[in-house]
């Protein structure tokens, strides 16, 4: 593994444009350009347009996360850095997937969610998941747009995920659409956990 380490975020659009990286680190909270901008630049080169991006925060907000996905990072990675799991995301971005693939892979899972909408609990299945979402499938639908809090049990083997999120879109009359709005990074970092073996095998 050959690594070229930047002082200067300045250097790296240079850098970024004309060569090839197999992953990029960035760091949320770089002096100017910050992570954010310099994984919107990425995303703009023709070289490292689906490279993966790992941003690397201690901003504990579930709004930095949202950000960071919605400027191209592929996998969030939160301070202090434990190599276990800098070592499963270096794994997890090798091979032939493509970044928008590994972002927005929803892996085909059936589990348990519960929704709560505010006075209402909402007993749903999952579909098909991924980092930033989820599709799931219910007896009733709510309206585009409703806040939702979450509760995934994805497996007997951990306790339940939990967050908030929000219905984005209605499919097929009896299945909903969910984005994640705010996951807590440490609830966000068990989900990734859990879906990595699951985006690397798939």
């Amino acid at each position: 593994m050959e690594a070229l380490t930047l002082t200067r975020s300045t250097e790296a659009t240079g850098l970024l444009e004309e060569g090839k990286f197999d992953v990029v680190f960035l760091d949320l909270h770089m002096a100017s350009p910050d992570g954010i901008e310099l994984a919107r630049q990425m995303r703009r080169t023709e070289s490292n347009r689906k490279t993966p991006i790992i941003l690397l925060s201690d901003d504990q907000r579930p709004s930095a996360m949202s950000v960071g996905f919605e400027a191209g990072a592929s996998f969030f990675l939160y301070k202090p850095i434990d190599k276990d799991r800098l070592l499963k995301l270096i794994r997890a971005t090798q091979g032939t997937m493509e970044h928008d693939r590994r972002r927005t892979r929803r892996i085909s899972l059936e589990s348990r969610v519960l929704l709560q909408f505010g006075a209402e609990e909402l007993e749903a299945q999952s579909v098909d998941i991924s980092p930033t979402g989820m599709l799931v499938r219910s007896d009733r639908t709510l309206p585009r747009g409703s806040p939702v809090s979450i509760h995934m049990h994805l497996s007997e083997k951990m306790r339940p995920v939990m967050g908030e999120g929000s219905v984005v879109r209605i499919a097929g009359g009896n299945q909903m659409g969910i984005h994640f709005d705010g996951l807590a990074p440490e609830e966000a970092e068990r989900l990734q956990e859990f879906l990595l073996p699951l985006i690397a095998g798939s």
